[in-house]
């Protein structure tokens, strides 16, 4: 049962098919999102729990949306309740590291069409290193903020709206194949995501061209803003292998300031929650591992649908970035197909032959050969900012208690 519920699974990872189809307001489009609401990365919290950076992206979307005059105001009324924080995840979105989501924040909208469920991921904010979502608040990041606020998330959203939707696993599919494993390097998403909004962009540009033009310029400079419509993407595709009776495959992992979790397709909506991921990291100059702070993340959905550290020889430029040699890579890539139920019919590596990526990360193999999830991921620093990036591994202490309660649910597993 546990094998054809697994397959199941993996099909519908296969199967899926993600389409952007806008960008809107997060609090016309999110499920549940109301004006007084914050969204963060990581599974649910109580306010005090939330600590270091992650709690000072929260507060700073506060005052950024107006919910607090200051660092004051927002603990205040985080604390008695006036301002309410929810998980990314419960929502059906997912964020980058702290991942804030405010009411008028834009989201990114993609559609699963062959099973009927919609996604949300948030703009990336630029290439600065001080970002909400790395735990700064400050005049240039509230600027930032505004500027995708009302410039590139309009001009953005009308490019998609007059494409009638644009399918993203096509583009996924050909990014692979270009050297992206779509986590920690987007190069070719974000070049391809152009080449796609272009003639739509053309079709603005009457009397509204100075911001379509800045908008260009910012999805130029940006290499990584394709990832926010990836993690849409993978959203949408995980969420449909959701709920399958007997599945033990992952159906969602999660980062926040303090735990690691993940959510099993036959467990439901649970969290099994665990210690903080393992690192292998690459800083930038004068940082050491002791200037890493975590501060959540969700970028990860990555893993979960087969790409990130599950396709890292399809991007062996990443050595410069986060470490590792090409060889190095491959091992890692090819100790994945341990852990997962099969193949990507869709994403490829062309050094290992074109063979699928491997997708489909199960609890029970996870436990049986004690090769944990490695993950590509970016690393905030104490204070904020984006300090260097690694490889992460998901703590085994998850796996285990879900095993433990799938053994419960349905009986032993081997």
């Amino acid at each position: 049962m546990r094998e054809a519920a697994n397959l199941e699974a993996l099909d519908r990872l296969c199967s899926a098919t993600p389409v952007l189809t806008g960008v809107a307001a997060a609090i016309d489009v999110v499920p549940g999102m109301t004006a007084e609401m914050i969204l963060t990365s990581g599974a649910p919290l109580d306010w005090p729990q939330y600590s270091g950076g992650q709690r000072m992206a929260i507060i700073g979307g506060a005052i950024y949306e107006g919910l607090a005059n200051d660092e004051a105001d927002a603990e205040a009324k985080l604390a008695s309740g006036a301002i309410t924080v929810g998980s990314t995840h419960d929502h059906g979105c997912v964020g980058s590291v702290a991942g804030i989501y405010t009411a008028s924040m834009p989201v990114l909208v993609v559609e699963n069409r062959s099973f009927g469920n919609t996604a949300f991921c948030n703009l990336y904010e630029g290439k600065s290193p001080r970002r909400l979502n790395y735990g700064v608040y400050d005049q240039e990041v509230h600027d930032g903020l505004k500027y995708l606020e009302e410039v590139i998330g309009p001009v953005l959203g009308d490019a998609i709206d007059r494409s009638g939707g644009i399918e993203l696993k096509p583009m996924m599919r050909r990014a692979v194949h270009m050297g992206d494993e779509l986590h920690s390097r987007n190069t070719a998403g974000t070049t391809l995501l152009i080449k796609e909004l272009a003639p739509h962009f053309v079709a603005a540009a009457s009397g509204n061209g100075e911001r379509v033009l800045e908008t260009l310029a910012f999805l130029s400079e940006n290499d990584y803003f394709f990832l926010r419509v990836g993690m849409a993407a993978a959203k949408a595709t995980a969420d449909a292998s959701r709920g399958i009776e007997n599945s033990s495959v992952v159906s969602a992992m999660t980062l926040s300031c303090c735990e690691f979790a993940v959510r099993v397709s036959g467990l439901g909506d649970t969290w099994f929650r665990g210690p903080l991921p393992y690192v292998e990291a690459q800083l930038f100059e004068s940082y050491t591992t002791d200037d890493i702070e975590w501060m959540g993340g969700e970028s990860m959905i990555m893993e979960t649908i087969g790409l990130g550290g599950f396709a890292q020889a399809a991007a062996f430029s990443l050595q410069a970035y986060q470490g590792g040699s090409p060889q190095a890579m491959a091992a890692v890539n090819e100790s994945m197909y341990e852990i997962t139920v099969g193949e990507h019919t869709d994403f490829a590596i062309p050094y290992f032959g074109y063979r699928g990526t491997p997708v489909g990360i199960d609890i029970v193999k996870v436990n049986a050969t004690g090769t944990l999830p490695a993950i590509d991921a970016g690393l905030a620093g104490r204070g904020g900012g984006q300090i260097g990036a690694g490889i992460l591994r998901a703590p085994r202490e998850c796996f285990e208690l879900a095993q433990a309660a799938f053994a419960e649910r349905y009986g032993e597993t081997t």
